[in-house]
């Protein structure tokens, strides 16, 4: 037997060594308590990022897999299990495609398309579903039945429902689901003339088949084949059905996700008769219905998300779900719920990034970041990445060989020919047509008096419309970019003039003189095109760009102003007019003195007082007097009204598929010939009123405008031989203009915004511009260059948008109708406009003159210099969310828009005076301004206000290589240095002389 204090002894002695450990242990616990705490800090971090890296790891995988598959828009619908007295049914209740509508029950209607907004509860739910429910993955499935079959049946055999309910559930999902396919009885004004629907037409059928309780049917009824909804769905669009609802015979929730093998149509499951590919089933216990609804719309909307829709095509498993959920979580962005109103239904923008980089392989969740990073930590923000560089394209490559940019210029445009023709055969085309042609009409006629003024009539109005119909034509059959249109520029009508002066003061045949300027012009084009010089255009920059267009875009604007103010000139306004002494106005034609004037008398019989025609009272030698003599028509203001009447009406119809009012496709039928409806209104005005208002003069007769000049000119004979080499010289003057008026001009149309897929062609461009140079000297005809405003013109006419755009979404621009039809027919229209001079004749110049003005407008539209310069008049808080204000001080910008103003200031002002001829060589001087801005602004601020030059931007990759290296260099001597003081520490705690029951926590 053991004594009795001897056991409470060894528990004394037993508690006190307990206590010296625990001591022992704490003094420990002490000094190491920063190295635990920092191992642990650690472990989490790293937790957390093995976590998001794995995540990311997992979708690269996936989406790298079957890149080149596409992926279809998803129609996604949810619909809510509704009790109707002692039965079930469906009701469509939400719809997606590319954002939400819900179906407002007040209003019989569909709720105006708006972003999803959803609760960070409900996503945390539905990955909880997706985690401990059913997924099915390419289950092969031709009916609601047999699907409904084969998930019961899964879930019996992983034990998550018992076999009783079997037919509960059966008979739930099999329920009828009714639509929202009911129309109001009073219907707006712009759905009459549709074609009515059997529902809109019988209300009370439809009623009465959402009342019918018999199983779903296995065939789509006629409402969803006719529905309307169609129309904004692409073609090979495929459904998501979203199945929430809360029954009384479950105790847990029923989930299930579904991705058939194929896509199927499943009847009267879908709204429109759409195949199915997903399916999402919830049914839970009563009481939750909300959080249910919620769970269903968050899953509705990352169906409709782009990236989570290729995840969900490409999952192999439940895991690659739940990663798609996760790479959604990252990027969700929460708004505090004390700071906005939940209620408030989020507009769609107007335009919505590109996923193109959400679904890039090298950018998820990189360098393992979560959204939100603060500060400098972490990696560059989208915001602080620089802007995409100026790229030219593989058209302006220098390849080294004779005529080599020529050959694949040849060798590009060669497959599209057929496809030139044909695009062009669409109603588009036919506004497009009629918009260009009265602008080279007006161009030609108001070109060809100056050009008549200036050379005395050896070129006027009809050599001008013989020229400008031979050149087009030829141009847009045979060039690279028959997007462009040609036309003559105001330095050329410098050159012709200065030409004509010399040859007139100097006794040289002007005509013989000019025909071999054209004849060095094109051979000098042709050296040019042999030895790819257009690959000095890869050398302009935005800023070059956008000073060139501006002057041209002003020019066209200032000329129209010019032409109308002239109008006030030639028809001044009465301001002498009194109303009230309008009984005492009157004008008589006084008659001359009779010893002197006998014979007129004599012919007029006495009778002069009596005419009435003023123009005979003064070829009489008469005079008027009278107060009402000078009496004129208030032309000037009518001629007002027709200018900017033309111009307003122009600009409000363009916008007008913007509108609200009337289907779609009327709006933009509206828009593409609202330039041809305005002058068709005010040619219709003018008429009515019956005003004298200046109208377009077109010749009438096929024939040169000089009667002693024929349509030939003939190279020898009136000038020295010495006149035909040094005809070199001013061609050169020429060659430079035409070759930097041509080349700017097709840089601008061929901007990658205009998202032209023919490519585009600068050495043939200028090759047929040479021979045409040739051919109109040969012929005593203008020459002709690329228009700069009218081919912007030309393109903004011939731009296509998406037809089927999803409710709420902008029509995307898909691009340019690219073809040859309509330049063809504008400059054959314009070549046989002699014949259309009766009708012409009742097209007012002032009408006209607002169609220029228009062209000079839209033309400034979407040039970020423009943008800049209106930032001038704006307080910061007004100003638009500009990309580069967020990375550009203001006052840098408005330096960089004050030197561009002061260029253009200088190209005006030569242009404006005999020193116009040298305008090409000021074009190149702009390049050499653009060079000198590197050493006033940082690359970075020319990255976001212009573009970086070639060799700026190769030097720019080389930094970033080295930098890049250097980089990678720290971060491994960074984590060597680590690897050791983590070793270091582990070694002490090891060699430290721990006791048998010390534990590091």
């Amino acid at each position: 037997p053991v004594p009795r204090g001897y056991r409470r002894k060894r528990r004394r002695r037993r508690s006190s060594r307990e206590a010296a450990d625990m001591d022992r242990d704490r003094r420990y616990s002490h000094q190491r308590h920063h190295e635990h705490d920092h191992y642990r800090d650690i472990d989490i971090e790293e937790g957390l990022m093995d976590s998001a890296e794995q995540t990311a790891e997992r979708l690269r995988y996936i989406l790298s897999e079957d890149d080149d598959m596409h992926t279809p828009t998803l129609f996604t619908e949810m619909d809510t299990l509704q009790r109707e007295g002692d039965e079930l049914e469906w009701k469509e209740s939400a719809r997606w495609v590319k954002f939400e509508e819900k179906v407002e029950e007040g209003g019989e209607r569909w709720s105006k398309p708006h972003v999803s907004t959803l609760s960070l509860h409900s996503l945390f739910e539905l990955r909880t579903c997706l985690q401990t429910g059913t997924v099915l993955l390419d289950l092969e499935g031709y009916s609601l039945p047999q699907i409904v079959d084969d998930i019961i049946e899964r879930q019996i055999e992983e034990g998550m429902i018992s076999p009783d309910l079997r037919e509960k559930i059966s008979f739930v999902l099999l329920r009828r689901h009714r639509h929202q396919t009911k129309k109001p009885i009073h219907r707006s004004l712009a759905d009459i003339g549709k074609s009515s629907s059997s529902t809109s037409e019988c209300p009370c059928l439809c009623h009465a088949q959402s009342r019918s309780m018999n199983d779903i049917a296995d065939t789509p009824s006629s409402d969803q084949l006719k529905n309307k909804f169609m129309k904004k769905i692409p073609r090979d669009a495929e459904a998501s059905n979203v199945l929430v609802g809360e029954v009384d015979f479950l105790n847990k929730p029923f989930v299930a996700f579904v991705r058939l093998a194929q896509a199927t149509t499943l009847g009267g499951l879908t709204e429109v008769p759409v195949p199915t590919r997903f399916l999402f089933i919830l049914l839970g216990p009563q009481g939750k219905a909300k959080s249910y609804n919620e769970i269903g719309r968050a899953i509705a909307t990352l169906m409709v998300d782009d990236l989570f829709s290729d995840v969900a095509y490409k999952a192999r498993d439940r895991e690659d779900l739940i990663a798609g959920i996760d790479e959604f979580l990252d990027e969700v962005i929460v708004l505090p719920p004390g700071e906005w109103d939940p209620k408030i239904r989020i507009e769609p923008p107007k335009k919505v990034t590109s996923a193109d980089k959400r679904k890039s392989v090298f950018s998820l969740n990189e360098l393992g970041q979560m959204n939100g990073t603060a500060g400098g930590a972490g990696g560059m923000a989208e915001d602080e990445e620089m802007p995409a560089q100026h790229e030219l394209g593989e058209e302006l490559a220098f390849t080294g060989r004779f005529c080599g940019g020529l050959y694949l210029d040849i060798k590009r445009k060669l497959p599209w020919i057929p496809s030139d023709f044909y695009e062009g055969f669409h109603i588009q085309s036919i506004s497009a047509v009629l918009f260009i042609y009265l602008g080279c009409i007006t161009n030609a006629i108001t070109f060809g008096g100056l050009l008549g003024d200036a050379t005395d009539n050896y070129q006027g109005v009809m050599e001008s419309f013989l020229g400008t119909a031979l050149a087009g034509s030829v141009f847009c059959l045979f060039s690279g970019q028959p997007l462009i249109i040609l036309s003559s520029t105001g330095p050329i009508l410098i050159f012709e003039k200065l030409l004509f002066e010399f040859s007139k003061n100097n006794s040289i045949d002007y005509m013989e003189l000019r025909l071999w300027i054209g004849i060095h012009s094109c051979l000098q084009c042709f050296i040019l095109v042999a030895t790819d010089a257009s690959y000095i255009i890869k050398y302009m920059t935005r800023f070059t760009e956008e000073g060139f267009s501006s002057l041209i875009s002003f020019i066209f604007i200032s000329d129209a102003i010019k032409k109308m103010v002239g109008s006030f000139k030639y028809y001044p306004i009465n301001t002498d007019f009194k109303p009230d002494y309008v009984t005492t106005y009157k004008c008589e034609c006084l008659a001359p003195d009779p010893s002197e004037f006998t014979p007129w008398l004599r012919e007029t019989k006495g009778e002069l007082s009596s005419r009435r025609h003023k123009k005979e009272c003064l070829k009489y030698g008469g005079s008027l007097v009278g107060k009402s003599c000078k009496f004129v028509p208030d032309l000037a203001l009518m001629s007002f009204i027709l200018f900017f009447g033309t111009y307003s009406m122009t600009v409000s119809l363009k916008k007008f598929k913007f509108s609200r009012y009337f289907p779609t496709k009327l709006r933009k039928l509206i828009s593409d010939f609202s330039i041809f409806m305005s002058i068709m209104t005010f040619v219709g005005l003018d008429m009515l009123m019956g005003l004298k208002t200046p109208k377009l003069i077109v010749p009438t007769e096929f024939k040169p405008t000089r009667p002693d000049r024929g349509w030939l000119v003939m190279p020898f004979g009136k000038n020295p031989w010495w006149i035909y080499l040094a005809s070199f010289v001013p061609a050169l003057l020429v060659t430079i203009l035409i070759f930097m008026d041509q080349q700017i001009s097709a840089v601008i149309v061929n901007r990658k915004e205009n998202k032209l897929k023919k490519g585009c062609g600068y050495h043939l461009d200028l090759f047929w511009v040479g021979v045409l140079m040739a051919a109109c000297s040969f012929m005593g005809l203008p020459w002709y260059v690329a228009a700069t405003v009218i081919s912007i013109a030309h393109i903004d006419s011939l731009k296509m948008e998406s037809e089927s755009s999803a409710p709420g979404e902008q029509p995307q621009f898909l691009g340019v109708r690219e073809q040859r039809v309509t330049g063809i027919l504008v400059f054959a229209l314009t070549g046989v406009s002699i014949f259309l001079a009766p009708v012409l004749k009742f097209i007012p110049m002032p009408v006209l003159y607002g169609v220029f003005l228009y062209m000079g407008v839209a033309s400034l539209s979407g040039i970020q210099f423009w943008d800049r310069i209106k930032l001038y008049m704006m307080p910061s808080k007004h100003q638009p969310d500009y990309s580069y204000l967020r990375h550009v001080p203001l006052r840098r910008v408005h330096l960089f828009t004050l030197i561009q103003i002061m260029c253009l200031a200088v190209l005006w002002i030569l242009k404006s005076t005999f020193l116009a001829i040298i305008f090409p060589v000021m074009i190149l001087g702009l390049m050499v301004v653009r060079k000198m801005l590197d050493m006033v602004f940082s690359r970075h601020d020319l990255a976001w206000l212009d573009d970086l030059l070639p060799e700026k931007e190769k030097k720019k990759k080389d930094d970033d290589k080295k930098k890049g290296k250097g980089k990678e260099k720290e971060k491994e001597k960074k984590k060597s240095k680590a690897d050791d003081s983590e070793e270091e520490v582990r070694n002490s705690i090891l060699c430290c002389p721990l006791q048998d029951n010390w534990v590091m926590t």
